[in-house]
This record gives C-alpha cells, sequence and structure tokens, in this order.
C-alpha cells in the first residue's frame, strides 16, 4: 500500500499533496474535538478547516515549496537555512493568518481578523527541506499541520495561542472530561 501510495503522488504529486494535507489538516481539528470531550462533534468546523487546507493552504504549501527548491536548490547548509529563512518570515505567517481569518469568514463572523488580532503573535513565536524527496514534501508538511492544525483549532476555540497553554490544557486534570451541564452546575 505504501508504494502505492507513493508511485501515485510521484505521478499525480499536486492531487496527492494537496488531498492528504487538507485530510490531515481536517483531522487536526477532529482529534482537538476529541481531546476537548465535546458532547458532539462540529462537524461544520472540521468541513470548514478542510476547505481552507483545501483551497489555500495545501496549495500554497505545494508550490511555495517547490519555488523555493527552484530558487535554492540543493541541501547545502547555505540553502536550507536561505530556504528555512523564507519559510518562516514569509509563508508561516501567510498560512497562519488565512486559517484565523478563513475559518472565522466561513463561520460568518462579522469581523473576520478579531482571532488574527488576538492570537496571531502568539502563535508564530527544518526538517522537510533535508528529508524529503520534493514530490513528498507538501504531504509531509501535511503531517507536520495534522499536529499544527490541532493546536491552532484549540488555540482559536479554547486557548489564546501560545504553546504554554494548550499544554497546560492536555496535562490539566481530567475534570474537562465531564459533560458540560456536569461541568456548568458547578
Amino acid at each position: 500500500m505504501r508504494k502505492s501510495f507513493f508511485k501515485r503522488a510521484k505521478v499525480l504529486p499536486w492531487i496527492s499533496n494537496v488531498t492528504l494535507y487538507g485530510c490531515l489538516f481536517a483531522g487536526g481539528d477532529f482529534v482537538h474535538q476529541c481531546i476537548a470531550q465535546r458532547d458532539e462533534m462540529d462537524w461544520r468546523h472540521t468541513r470548514n478547516v478542510a476547505i481552507v487546507a483545501l483551497s489555500f493552504q495545501g496549495n500554497f504549501n505545494y508550490f511555495w515549496l517547490r519555488a523555493l527548491e527552484h530558487r535554492f536548490p540543493g541541501r547545502s547548509a547555505s540553502m536550507i537555512f536561505r530556504k528555512l529563512l523564507l519559510d518562516q518570515t514569509f509563508a508561516s505567517p501567510l498560512a497562519t493568518s488565512v486559517f484565523y481569518t478563513g475559518v472565522s469568514f466561513l463561520e460568518g463572523k462579522e469581523d473576520i481578523f478579531a482571532d488574527w488580532r488576538e492570537k496571531f503573535f502568539n502563535t508564530y513565536k527544518f526538517l522537510n527541506f533535508v528529508l524529503m524527496p520534493l514530490y513528498l514534501r507538501t504531504a509531509f508538511m501535511g503531517c507536520s499541520a495534522f499536529l499544527w492544525a490541532t493546536f491552532l483549532c484549540f488555540s482559536r476555540q479554547s486557548g489564546d495561542g501560545t504553546a504554554a497553554v494548550a499544554l497546560a490544557w492536555v496535562m490539566a486534570p481530567k475534570k474537562r472530561l465531564l459533560p458540560r451541564s456536569t461541568d456548568e452546575e458547578k
């Protein structure tokens, strides 16, 4: 099965990478909701996260990584540093901004920049260019994005955009596992 996926990813890299990226990002929201022990899954939110990931983030990352490799080919320390610097100073802030504003837009929020203003700078505080062949980089980033999406979904719905709050929430006593009605009555 793995060989089949890699073979198809080489033949149809754009479709394979963007689809996997979108599924992993939506999976991040699903995992966040499972960890949060919601009474019911908010499938609308998961759909909105998937729409943003499929329509922008997967495509952006796919073409961005190819442009970086074309402009700065190779795996030398100098080339990796350039790609990493550009990725972290341009692509990462842009993708995070699109996530916060895109999901807010799809939810019909009056001020789609509210979450961004409140959480972006807290949220924005390598490996990819060394170990992964170009045809799999977007899919690899999608796997990383799965964890990142889980964090972003937590930050957007429950946190303040900092890793410290997310870790404290995960490590907190399990009183968050109580049904909401019981929790609210206390």
